[in-house]
């Protein structure tokens, strides 16, 4: 009777010492649920849905790569971009990665990785206007189309750009200057470089005015050890080549930092 309370005792201890390491381990936490919850938006080229509904991107692609080097399944999950970190304290997912700015906010709020690709918020308005709004001087008094919670609305704010309408995504913002719903919109310089222009479904737009310059990590949980696991990752992918390879796929292999 000794010997089955000991080994009863002995299961105990072993389980609750596993429930502490997960507890105190993202990196336990997510191999032991055999999935790591990537948070997205609509983001093309860093993720965006193919013709089967599968998503792809650097981005995604990236996520799927670091998901198997951990031993686990990926789920791509879209999320409310202005309730990114809020998702992620609930762990309603693993970590945010859709080209997110490392803005003052965000790492004081996540776990982020080391920077891994340059960006800027650059100025949306339609082809046939572009030569009118080529300084930022004079795009400061036109109504904006901007995702709620991006780096595009902070940097309009900054600038004291009064006029804005807030909508859930980037790809939102195109639809409105196309539609004439909004005279310009600021979005991500890369996603700016495959959504618009001659070639695209907004062949009517172009981007004229760069409002800043940036960098794109992915972000955890305060505190994550999965943070400093993606920069080991990441540094690998970028000495054997994986990273540029993939970069490649996506046409934004000239934006990648250094690992």
């Amino acid at each position: 009777m000794k010997r089955i309370f000991a080994i009863l005792l002995a299961l105990v201890l072993s389980f609750s010492a596993v429930c502490l390491a997960e507890a105190d381990s993202d990196l336990a936490y997510v191999q032991a649920n055999g999935k790591l919850i990537v948070g997205i938006t609509d983001f093309a080229p860093m993720d965006y849905q193919d013709e089967n509904g599968d998503w792809i991107g650097f981005d995604a692609d990236m996520a799927k790569a670091f998901a198997e080097s951990l031993g686990v399944e990926v789920e791509f999950i879209e999320i409310d971009w202005d309730n990114k970190i809020m998702e992620l304290d609930n762990k309603f997912i693993d970590v945010v990665w859709n080209g997110m700015t490392l803005t003052e906010d965000v790492q004081a709020a996540m776990e982020c990785s080391n920077a891994y690709a340059n960006n800027a918020q650059v100025v949306i308005v339609p082809v046939d206007v572009a030569d009118q709004y080529q300084t930022v001087e004079s795009v400061a008094e036109l109504t904006f189309a901007v995702e709620n919670g991006s780096a595009g609305e902070e940097v309009i704010d900054e600038l004291g750009f009064a006029n804005k309408t807030e909508v859930a995504t980037q790809a939102d913002t195109l639809m409105e200057v196309s539609a004439g719903t909004s005279d310009a919109a600021v979005i991500d310089s890369l996603m700016a470089a495959a959504m618009v222009g001659e070639g695209t479904s907004y062949a009517n737009l172009t981007y004229t005015v760069g409002l800043n310059s940036e960098e794109y990590g992915a972000g955890f949980r305060k505190g994550s050890d999965l943070a400093a696991a993606l920069n080991e990752f990441m540094a690998a992918a970028y000495a054997d080549g994986t990273m540029q390879q993939i970069a490649e796929t996506y046409g934004v292999q000239a934006a990648i930092i250094a690992q």
